[in-house]
């Protein structure tokens, strides 16, 4: 087989990066951390091999940018992140960032100037990993960063305002990085999927047609403990039989009902002990959908539930929402020119939504937004046996390139 074209030094780039990682054994890269100014570094050398500009904005953002044929030009941004989950795979947003990179030094290598500048960005802090707190750089760019989130400790105690510091950047300048609303014309995001449709349809890639929305909240039981042995069946406060009960309830509801899915991630039974019955469970909740109105429903019903179960087993229960994000459905006229930037590589292709969060979903308050997803194998994300093909980032990165090619403005 002959070399491809882009995919060769593109799954090279992707295994370097793999192999920086606060971890010998597995890959971490979270942010503010030694290894994260380490990928950024070895990126930048990418992108400045490309012909762009670099810059590490205030917010610790990599932006790279290769200029239009005019000053003015209309800027096309895309990007992804560079930041990972514990025990993390290799192309979770990472692929996203090598793939623009590869079409601007395709471009770069012909002499190519495009009637708009592109800027190709490695955001900083997506997962959340080491705070708590998500998105962190693609809410500074898109000016929706909340001093708030510079308090958030890591569990060494450091906030992230300290960790800004110890980076070499002013925290209280985070927000300064905003760019003004009209001055990024699209924001275009290629990712893998981390779901199982595309493979299993047969499909290498497909357009996203909306980011979900997420509510996440930690539900608190509080039953009574007593003894394993003496307390009879039928007037125990179990507080972990409620919580068992109502994760079946979750499974039950959010089955059957297009783009909502329900999930119980965490769960803890207290004191603990095997001889003891449990007096407390804490368990976490997450409900998702292309749609606002169908997520919260199922909430709504989910809580209600919740009230119901409890009333009958004699426990007392406890809500905190620790997250909410709104649906972002991405722009029809940029889904439009992803789909035939697809078919022009003579494969077929299909719509779907995005379970997951992305930095897309963050920018669509700054501008209009879409995404392409390629397939991975099984669906495996966030996970050490995540893989991709080396056809398909061939296919998706000529596909992008298309898509920058010839993009126009979208109102």
């Amino acid at each position: 087989m002959p070399a491809f074209r882009f995919a060769d030094r593109m799954l090279a780039q992707l295994d370097e990066l793999g192999r920086i990682s606060e971890s010998p054994d597995y890959l971490c890269r979270t942010f503010l951390t030694p290894e994260h100014r380490a990928a950024h570094e070895t990126v930048a050398q990418w992108m400045r091999e490309a012909g762009m500009e670099v810059e590490h904005d205030s917010a610790g953002n990599l932006v790279g940018r290769y200029a239009g044929a005019t000053p003015d030009a209309p800027v096309l941004m895309s990007g992804s992140h560079l930041d990972t989950v514990r025990n993390a795979g290799k192309y979770d947003g990472m692929l996203g960032v090598i793939a623009p990179l590869a079409c601007v030094a395709d471009l770069h290598r012909r002499g190519v100037r495009l009637p708009h500048t592109i800027e190709v960005v490695g955001f900083a802090n997506e997962e959340g990993t080491r705070f708590g707190a998500s998105m962190a750089g693609s809410r500074a760019i898109a000016g929706t960063f909340d001093p708030a989130m510079l308090e958030t400790k890591d569990k060494q105690g450091v906030s992230m305002g300290e960790a800004y510091r110890a980076f070499g950047l002013d925290p209280a300048q985070v927000g300064s990085c905003a760019r003004r609303p009209g001055s990024i014309a699209a924001f275009m995001e290629l990712h893998i999927e981390q779901g199982p449709v595309l493979e299993n349809k047969g499909l290498a890639l497909g357009v996203v047609t909306a980011i979900s929305g997420a509510r996440r909240i930690r539900v608190e039981i509080t039953g009574l403990a007593g003894h394993a042995g003496t307390v009879p069946m039928g007037q125990r406060q179990d507080a972990l039989v409620a919580a068992a009960e109502i994760v079946t309830y979750v499974e039950t509801r959010c089955t059957g009902t297009e783009t909502l899915v329900g999930t119980v991630g965490m769960m803890e039974a207290l004191p603990g002990a095997m001889n003891v019955i449990p007096g407390k469970a804490v368990f976490s909740l997450d409900i998702r959908a292309a749609e606002d109105s169908v997520r919260d429903a199922a909430a709504d019903d989910v809580f209600a539930e919740i009230a119901r179960v409890c009333a009958r087993r004699n426990v007392e229960h406890k809500l905190t929402e620790l997250y909410r994000s709104t649906a972002t459905p991405c722009h029809p006229g940029l889904m439009d020119a992803a789909e035939a930037a697809i078919k022009t590589q003579g494969v077929p292709t299909m719509r779907l939504p995005s379970g997951a969060g992305h930095d897309a979903a963050t920018l669509a308050p700054l501008c209009p937004v879409a995404m392409i997803f390629m397939r991975c194998t099984r669906g495996i994300s966030h996970n050490p046996l995540e893989a991709v093909l080396a056809e398909d980032v061939e296919l998706a990165t000529a596909t992008l390139l298309h898509f920058i090619e010839n993009f126009h403005p979208v109102n």
